[in-house]
């Protein structure tokens, strides 16, 4: 017989919604340090090809 699922307490769900927000917070600084470097030319571990502008 189907028996319906306990509630999960709100700060047990907020505590988790957290967890979620901050993993992508700590992706999008990734991204922006990285393009940041790139703009920069200071990037050690990307490499992009130069382009010479007359």
């Amino acid at each position: 017989m189907a028996v319906p699922k306990k509630r999960i307490s709100t700060s047990k769900k907020n505590i988790r919604k957290n967890f979620w927000k901050k993993k992508g917070y700590w992706a999008a600084l990734k991204a922006f340090s990285l393009g940041k470097s790139l703009l920069t030319g200071n990037s050690k571990s990307f490499f992009v090809q130069q382009t010479k502008n007359k």
